[in-house]
This record gives structure tokens, C-alpha cells and sequence, in this order.
């Protein structure tokens, strides 16, 4: 099978872009870290990759909020493209800032999206639902300070996702960010969410149940650390599956623990990018 062509997107401050594409090409895809200029240039289509992945990092800084700039940069510029990428059923993958990314700029959980022309009044085709928008957000975390540890993540197996599809073990993986407690509008908003199975990854604890402060590092409603759209093919995670793909990254390796890697998501993602 031809290796499906991934997008690695990078702005100003991005500093997960290789090892979000070392992830990608271990999963079987062919990745290329594309900058947004080369995008808006025209040096880049979209349109010519199967797969993209927006990683973490400090996007411009995060001078007016996390991921803000970014999002309105990828709107304005690129608002037409990225909903017909992501009304053409391709993967899309946002991790930490760019997590935080597609809340903003409305891909997640679904809703305006892209402010595409000759569109719907939400900016994407009318055969697509979506959840009204702006319905989350993603803010400080309870402590106030930026919080970098390993923590558990639990698929949810009634969750649509493509990339956590049939992924029942959990993860094990990092988090490094200041702003990543997920937070929905109004009771009614998460209450939607979880009916429709789009709260698709929880913090756990280590015997996998729910757990506070530190397995929940942000302080997260409902322990949810990654949610998708309604189709399941766009995902965003606050931790960093892309740092622990090889068994030799285990924090606790030289002790013996194995397993739990986040590769399978990337698997997963490039797996489903393939078959389109």
C-alpha cells in the first residue's frame, strides 16, 4: 500500500513538529513539516496530503491566548481549504497547541470551522453536522503554573474517533502545557458531548480509574483530555502520544515498564488516511 501523505504543519513557536512526524512515519505514513507560509503561498496544497497534524508548541508565542493567532491565521487564510479537508472525511490530528488550535478556530468540536465562502452560515457544506460553536474552551490550568509530567489516557470505546478506534489499553505519554484545562460552555453543552461520544480520551489513574490532581494535571471537566468532531475524523489531545512511541522512553524503562505507547494512535490515524 502507497504510504499516505501527511501534513506536518509549522507556525512560529511550533517545537513538536519532529517528533509528531518520527510518529507518523513509524505508524507507515510519509510526513513533510510544511510551514503555514508555504500554504498560503501556494508552495503547499492541502489538498494533496491525506493526513494532517497540527503539533505543540507555542504558536506566535501564544501572545493573545494559546493557539488564538494560529487558529485566525489558518481562517482567514486558509478557512476554504481546511473545510473541504475536513468535509472530505481526512484525518486531522491536533495535539497541545494544536489542540487548542482547532477549539479556536471552530474544527473542534465542530461548528463554524473554516468561514469557507458560498458555504453555510457556519462555513462548512450543509451535509455535515456539527455541534453549535463555540461550545468548549481550553484555559489555565486549577494550579496556575505549567505542568509537565506523565499521565494515563482512556479511550472511550463509544467514541466515533478514527484515531482511537479499537484502542481499549491506555496510554501513557507526557503533558507540557500552562493552558489546557477543557472546559464546556454550560452543563447542557457537556451533556452533548458525552451523548454523542465525543469526550474520546479521559485522564485515569494508574489502575485506570478516575483520579484528581496529579493524574488530571489541568484540573479538566469530566477528566477529558481529548475530544472529536461528530464524523470522528478530527482529534485533539492536550498530552503528547508523539513522545512515547519506542519502549526505550518509558520514564521508568531502566525498571523494567514497558507498553502503553502512544504509536497505535498514530496507526491508526495513518491507517485511515491510507484507505481514503
Amino acid at each position: 500500500m502507497t504510504k499516505p501523505h501527511i501534513l506536518i504543519l509549522h507556525a512560529r513557536g511550533t517545537n513538536r513538529d519532529r517528533e509528531a512526524g518520527l510518529a507518523c512515519e513509524l505508524a507507515g505514513g510519509a510526513p513533510e513539516i510544511v510551514r503555514v507560509n508555504q500554504l498560503i503561498a501556494g508552495e503547499r496544497r492541502l489538498a494533496d496530503y491525506r493526513m494532517l497534524v497540527l503539533p505543540g508548541g507555542f504558536s506566535y508565542g501564544d501572545d493573545l491566548g494559546a493557539g488564538k493567532l494560529w487558529a485566525v491565521a489558518l481562517n482567514h487564510r486558509l478557512g476554504d481549504d481546511l473545510a473541504a479537508f475536513v468535509a472530505a472525511g481526512r484525518p486531522v490530528l491536533g495535539i497541545c497547541n494544536g489542540f487548542q488550535v482547532l477549539v479556536k478556530a471552530g474544527l473542534l468540536p465542530g461548528g463554524r470551522g473554516s468561514g469557507g465562502r458560498g458555504r453555510g452560515s457556519d462555513g462548512l457544506p450543509p451535509s455535515v453536522s456539527y455541534l453549535p460553536s463555540p461550545t468548549v474552551t481550553l484555559t489555565r490550568n486549577d494550579f496556575g503554573q505549567f505542568e509537565c509530567r506523565w499521565v494515563y489516557l482512556q479511550p472511550q470505546p463509544d467514541s466515533p474517533c478514527v484515531f482511537t478506534r479499537g484502542l481499549s489499553e491506555p496510554i501513557y505519554c507526557p503533558v507540557a502545557h500552562g493552558e489546557g484545562k477543557f472546559v464546556a460552555r454550560d452543563s447542557e453543552a457537556l451533556a452533548a458531548l458525552e451523548s454523542r461520544g465525543l469526550t474520546t480520551l479521559r485522564y485515569v489513574g494508574p489502575a485506570g480509574a478516575p483520579a484528581g490532581y496529579p493524574w488530571n494535571p489541568n484540573g479538566s471537566q469530566a477528566d477529558i483530555a481529548g475530544i472529536c468532531n461528530p464524523p470522528g475524523n478530527v482529534l485533539g489531545l492536550m498530552p503528547h502520544p508523539e513522545d512515547h512511541v519506542f519502549a526505550e522512553q518509558h520514564p521508568r524503562f531502566h525498571r523494567g515498564e514497558r507498553g502503553l505507547l502512544g504509536l497505535p494512535l498514530f496507526r491508526n490515524g495513518v491507517d485511515y488516511a491510507a484507505a481514503l
